[in-house]
């Protein structure tokens, strides 16, 4: 009697390492916003301005891999959070700081204490932006992020400093300027306004994937050539789309005067 063999072989198990690679990339998202924090205190505010987006980049890779590995984890998620604290939330708190806030005090005791209170807004709505992220997981629709995106917010401050830094303007110049848009940025983010979050795919979504190559190309294209003002326009852009989208929003549910 010929010997029996198994029509199928039990799958081999997953190597272990194999969990590790997601957190690997929020480690280097991680080191990229403390690598800002202390280039900001030495005042090498381009250096740390393009940290904030490296580490932003890292931020959008680590989830990616986690799906395409399904190594997705309770710890990577709150890992991944913490992460975001420091990179998307003290960084560029402080890189604002150090690169004008701080002049505040120029214009008294009042103003300087106006100054660090602005930098301690923008992280604690950071913070409470991701809070409230993690705890609406689940509950809300993909296509929209309720309140501006931390990783956006930190691209919108790093890219004002990293502009102005490369256009020789000094920090102690634009002091209200770099106050109005920190404050603007931390408001935006904790505020109830809906963002259009890149996630979703509507009916038409398998239909235009040219397109959206085509517009990611451009955007590349248009970055590599002048990154500070390119980066700048796209995140102003973005940082407004979300209260213009709710004022019209708006303005469509507000009833016609009625007729007798």
């Amino acid at each position: 009697m010929e010997p029996t063999h198994p029509l199928s072989t039990p799958p081999r198990p997953r190597p272990r390492g194999i969990y590790l690679l997601p957190n690997l990339f929020t480690t280097g998202g991680l080191f990229a916003g403390f690598y800002a924090i202390i280039a900001a205190t030495q005042g090498h505010f381009d250096d740390a301005c393009i940290a904030i987006f490296v580490a932003a980049i890292l931020d959008g890779l680590d989830g990616r891999v986690a799906r395409l590995t399904n190594t997705q984890s309770e710890f990577g998620v709150q890992y991944d959070s913490l992460a975001d604290l420091i990179s998307f939330g003290l960084a560029p708190a402080l890189v604002m700081y150090h690169w004008s806030l701080a002049f505040m005090a120029l214009d008294g005791v009042t103003a300087r204490k106006i100054g660090w209170v602005a930098a301690f807004l923008y992280a604690a709505c950071a913070a409470l932006r991701l809070a409230r992220f993690n705890s609406q997981v689940g509950q809300v629709d993909k296509r929209w992020f309720i309140g501006l995106a931390s990783p956006a917010a930190a691209g919108l401050v790093a890219s004002l400093v990293w502009t102005c830094y490369v256009l020789g303007y000094q920090g102690d110049q634009l002091r209200y300027l770099a106050l109005a848009a920190t404050v603007a940025a931390a408001l935006l983010m904790v505020l109830p306004v809906r963002y259009f979050s890149f996630k979703g795919g509507g009916p038409q979504h398998d239909r235009m994937p040219f397109l959206t190559v085509l517009v990611v190309v451009a955007v590349v294209a248009a970055i590599a050539i002048d990154p500070p003002r390119v980066l700048l326009a796209i995140t102003a852009l973005y940082a407004v789309s979300g209260p213009v989208h709710a004022a019209f929003r708006r303005l469509r549910r507000t009833p016609a005067d009625s007729t007798p």
